[in-house]
């Protein structure tokens, strides 16, 4: 049994999801102990009661010592990775697309497509918004082998959640193959869309949109970004997420939920900053998508590299996470350099 120290690095629910994801592809059963310990409030939450569930229900795992608050459980994956339809509930209003993100390695490596619905929160603050995994990850995922489509179905905010995300994936039927980003290349045009929720009588969604846009516009990008006014979200809520792609195939994205004292100006503004910052160096991710990527290459045949702008405790978590089970890891500087286990569908869980 591999036995994995949940308080190390971060010491995040990060650590909890891929750890379990990587368990199942392997077919090794797997002890998580210290728990998300260097959180402030430490142990499983419920989203990651969800996450570990959900990934169970792929490969047709026991779990022990799964519960709200446990600091230790252990995970016995089954004898393969099954396709299917599911529907996962987390029951507040925990990030749905963290869940999502956290199943996605072991989906992509499934032996049959999978059709998900997710029910949780959707736009919150350290949780990717679902347009990063649509517009940022999904296209280099799909470059490695794999389909992954994402579609929002109702916004859901903090805390209240009831949010919804319908998730399809068409997995790589020979194995993820590895992934090469070196050359940045240019950018020049900006996506974005500024969502509310009950809230246009205050014009939240244009001040985001409009402070965001101002900022971009003035480094010289062109920007393309949609209002909307949504009413189907059952509490009040807003987040502004921007993307773009260079032309080499880089891939960058930042974002910012709503939040009691937050102004809608000073979300465009910060959305635009942090942009703008991993835009100026030679990058060929965002901060994010540079951690992102690490358990997908982790899987894949051969060795993938890419360039990152900013150094993060989920990258170092990441990357010290895939060495545990066997990956190769390498760093020079902005560099990191990923040669991964192979592992391809029909050998998924043993």
């Amino acid at each position: 049994m591999i036995e994995l120290d949940g308080s190390q690095h971060s010491g995040s629910g990060t650590l909890v999801r891929f750890s379990v994801a990587f368990a199942a592809l392997l077919g090794e059963p797997l002890r998580v102990v210290n728990a998300r310990a260097r959180r402030p409030k430490p142990g499983l939450r419920a989203q990651h009661v969800a996450a570990l569930r959900a990934c169970a229900a792929l490969c047709d795992a026991t779990l022990e010592g799964v519960e709200i608050g446990a600091s230790a459980f252990v995970f016995r994956p089954g004898p393969r990775v099954a396709g299917g339809r599911f529907v996962w509930e987390i029951g507040t209003a925990g990030s749905a697309t963290m869940l999502a993100l956290g199943i996605l390695p072991v989906a992509c490596l499934a032996d049959a497509p999978i059709e998900a619905t997710i029910r949780g929160g959707i736009v919150q603050d350290f949780a990717p918004p679902p347009e990063h995994l649509i517009h940022v990850l999904a296209p280099l995922v799909a470059r490695m082998g794999a389909r992954v489509e994402l579609r929002l179905v109702r916004p859901g905010y903090v805390p209240g959640g009831k949010g919804e995300i319908a998730l399809a994936i068409e997995p790589a039927p020979r194995g993820l193959a590895a992934l090469e980003l070196l050359e940045r290349g240019a950018v020049e045009r900006v996506r974005g869309i500024a969502r509310a929720s009950h809230l246009a009588e205050r014009r939240v969604a244009e001040r985001m949109a409009a402070t965001c846009e101002a900022a971009l516009t003035g480094a010289g990008l062109s920007v393309h970004m949609e209002r909307t006014d949504d009413r189907s979200a059952l509490h009040p809520g807003a987040g502004l997420a921007v993307w773009t792609a260079s032309t080499t195939g880089a891939r960058f994205g930042a974002d910012r939920a709503g939040a009691r004292g937050r102004s809608a100006e000073s979300i465009g503004a910060f959305v635009a900053s942090q942009l703008l910052d991993d835009l100026a160096g030679t990058g060929t991710t965002d901060r994010h998508l540079a951690d992102q990527l690490v358990p997908f290459a982790a899987l894949a045949t051969g060795t993938s590299r890419w360039l990152v702008p900013v150094e993060t405790d989920h990258l170092a978590a990441n990357l010290w996470l895939v060495e545990r089970f066997g990956a190769h890891v390498r760093r020079d500087g902005p560099l990191v350099e990923v040669t991964g286990l192979g592992v391809i569908p029909h050998r998924s869980c043993g």
